[in-house]
């Protein structure tokens, strides 16, 4: 299936050619950050898999645990996607981007960091 990730104000998307190899929320203080929220939650394509993109985005390199090159809407700000040493070869998209929008998550990492109110299900696959 295909899907758009667009930012908040239109002007900047991303074609995805097919579902993402990993659907997760993370809850490190970098994805916490990124987001501004309690955790992050993003879809991971195969470089293969990313299609066209539209508008055009400003990107940064930020000093996480790897390097991380993030791409955002220099109009509205909303960080798109990203690249990251960490995982070569896949593209990391904020899954609240995605339309149509991705089913649950299946996974949960810096599970550790996770904010004590926040209950998951028990069959996620957790990643301490």
């Amino acid at each position: 299936m295909n899907r758009i990730a667009r930012c908040s104000c239109g002007q900047m998307s991303l074609e995805l050619l097919d579902d993402p190899v990993l659907n997760a929320l993370c809850h490190c203080t970098d994805c916490k950050r990124r987001t501004g929220s309690s955790f992050g939650w993003q879809a991971y394509f195969l470089e293969g898999h990313v299609g066209a993109q539209k508008g055009k985005d400003a990107h940064r390199a930020v000093p996480v645990a790897e390097p991380q090159i993030r791409h955002f809407c220099p109009h509205c700000g909303t960080t798109v996607w990203w690249t990251s040493g960490t995982a070569p070869g896949l593209v990391g998209v904020a899954a609240g981007t995605i339309e149509p929008a991705l089913d649950q998550p299946i996974a949960t990492y810096s599970d550790d960091g996770r904010c004590s109110w926040l209950e998951l299900p028990a069959n996620w696959v957790r990643y301490p």
